[in-house]
């Protein structure tokens, strides 16, 4: 981790009344300041820059990490894997992409604490199936649909309804519920210790209905695009997989100046491989997605 992350910030640790409080003193950034900082950050290693980047978004992450409620573990240590996510999205924003470091930063989050939550819960191993995976994050949200959040166990009925659209056995959907139990917090619930405070859980949710189970199927097409993608590269010749993989797939992307010295050829030159390379891979995308179903055929 950069050293910007060791520069003063505030951390739940300390109370979260106190934390929620003071992460609202930093202002939010608008467009132009926050692509300046991102440029210092990613030209100059200006740690300045990118501490301010991420404690504009300290409330981002916490506003994320109050919609993973209902795991039965300590709302600070969510905040702190959030805020973990928010930093590796600070490292990683490339501002010439057009887009806003929220918008970029809001998967960085969710995937930090989610995998923070499957390695805290102990029925959820790595050897877990990627539809019980889905289920752990998606069985609140369908016991809500049935008005069945407040109940302990199941009814029959409800129980198969559930397994029926998730898609997974009854059985799964019974020792999932039973092992989830009682770890519900109240919304209405007051932040912090503080005895003059008024401030609860759900003034500080982004969306009441936060799909995690979404998140992580969003996750799972994610890898089977990367997968796509690798198999798809086969289709171009070594300079345009270098040029291409330089100019778009790249954590840091190398100028066209750069590789025209590289390859010695004019700017124009890179330019027009690197819009072949792309046309031909995206057709090759295509094609492999439709022939494993991802897709229609055109």
């Amino acid at each position: 981790m950069s050293n910007y992350a060791n520069l003063p910030a505030p951390t739940p640790e300390g109370g979260m009344n106190r934390y929620l409080q003071e992460i609202r003193k930093f202002p939010l950034l608008e467009p132009e300041e926050e692509y300046m900082l991102a440029k210092r950050w990613v030209e100059d290693q200006d740690t300045q820059a990118a501490h301010r980047l991420v404690t504009s978004h300290l409330r981002l992450a916490a506003k994320i990490a109050m919609g993973y409620r209902g795991y039965g573990l300590p709302q600070a240590e969510v905040i702190s894997e959030a805020n973990v996510g928010l930093m590796q999205a600070v490292k990683r924003f490339d501002p010439e992409k057009g887009f806003r470091l929220a918008t970029y930063a809001m998967w960085w989050i969710r995937a930090s604490i989610q995998e923070y939550i499957l390695r805290s819960w102990s029925l959820v191993k790595l050897g877990t199936t990627s539809a019980q995976k889905k289920l752990f994050f998606n069985l609140r949200k369908a016991k809500a649909r049935i008005g069945a959040l407040e109940e302990g166990d199941l009814r029959p009925e409800h129980v198969k309804q559930i397994a029926n659209d998730l898609g997974v056995t009854e059985e799964e959907v019974t020792s999932m519920n039973r092992r989830m139990s009682g770890g519900d917090a109240s919304l209405n619930a007051t932040v912090g210790s503080d005895a003059d405070s008024t401030m609860q859980w759900q003034d500080w949710l982004e969306d009441e209905d936060a799909d995690q189970a979404t998140d992580y199927e969003e996750r799972d097409e994610m890898t089977a695009r990367r997968e796509l993608l690798v198999e798809a590269m086969s289709v171009l010749n070594d300079r345009e997989k270098d040029i291409l993989t330089q100019r778009r797939l790249s954590d840091e992307t190398v100028t066209l100046e750069d590789l025209s010295s590289q390859y010695d050829v004019s700017r124009e030159r890179i330019r027009q491989i690197e819009v072949r390379a792309f046309e031909k891979l995206q057709k090759r995308m295509r094609e492999l997605a439709s022939d494993k179903g991802m897709l229609p055929a055109a």
